[in-house]
């Protein structure tokens, strides 16, 4: 590979048994040894076998002939380093974290080390496999629900489906929002969309206000849409108009639920010392 060559992808069948997953790619590739230990580690090489395509991490896997390897490289992702996650409550079918900015929600096929479900996958006791449910923007933060069985993750993406999750946002903005609930409800891309707000303060010297939001759609990007289109773009949002050197001052803070699995209802608070402050 070329020295300037940042982004790599390479497509590989294996013909025989006998061949070995790193020099196999090492040599087709140009990267060194620990460059493509590195990438599967990350997540970036993927395994086809008989039409079911996975992440393969273990160099040792033996290969059978007519697997295809799928290796996605990009110098600028696996030079990423994962911001830390917390755990805020371990469920054990499922899990609650709180995702911080720069964090993705889940990973791509260049890689998913600096994606929250890894993160959980690595740093749970004992180890469980963690399955996205719901999402978060990369640039918000705040708390997001991880399932840790297949049949966790189908009950769970039910109810955030059918909207039977309470979420609730705390959100710095830009200007003097009024001291009155507002109902914001116009459509996002043809959808319908509605989100209720509510001032917490005002800071009159500097022009900011810290609300709480609600939401009983979910549009792309539409608290922060909503926002900017009444005037208030959230701080931070580079997007939509309140850009600045700050991180996106949006927040997801409150999940409540009837858990799936029980019945019994749960409710997860992001701690004060997270919270973001005006």
């Amino acid at each position: 590979m070329k020295e300037n060559q940042t982004v790599l992808e390479l497509h590989l069948e294996a013909r025989d048994d006998t061949i070995k997953v790193v020099e196999l790619l090492a040599e087709e590739s140009g990267l060194s040894r620990i460059q493509v230990k590195r990438a599967m580690k990350n997540g970036a090489l993927w395994l086809e076998r008989k039409g079911h395509v996975q992440r393969l991490r273990r160099a040792a896997r033996r290969l059978q002939p007519g697997d295809v390897l799928h290796l996605y490289f990009n110098q600028t992702v696996q030079a990423m380093q994962p911001p830390a996650a917390r755990l805020i409550a371990d469920e054990g079918k499922y899990s609650v974290w709180h995702k911080p900015p720069s964090m993705y929600s889940q990973g791509s096929k260049w890689g998913d080390h600096c994606s929250l479900p890894r993160w959980a996958e690595q740093h749970l006791t004992p180890e469980r496999n963690a399955f996205i449910v719901h999402r978060l923007d990369r640039a918000a933060s705040g708390l997001m629900l991880l399932a840790h069985s297949r049949q966790a993750a189908v009950a769970f993406s039910a109810l955030f489906r059918r909207r039977r999750i309470e979420k609730t946002y705390r959100v710095r903005v830009q200007g003097r929002f009024p001291d009155e609930n507002m109902r914001l409800d116009g459509p996002l891309d043809g959808r319908v969309a509605v989100s209720h707000v509510s001032r917490i303060s005002v800071d009159e010297a500097v022009g900011q206000s810290l609300l709480r939001v609600s939401i009983e759609t979910g549009r792309k990007h539409q608290i922060r849409r909503h926002l900017s289109g009444a005037g208030f773009p959230v701080v931070g949002d580079r997007l939509y108009g309140g850009g600045d050197d700050e991180d996106l001052q949006l927040q997801a803070v409150r999940l409540a639920f009837a858990c799936p699995m029980t019945g019994r209802p749960r409710e997860y608070l992001l701690p004060d010392e997270l919270l973001i402050q005006l």
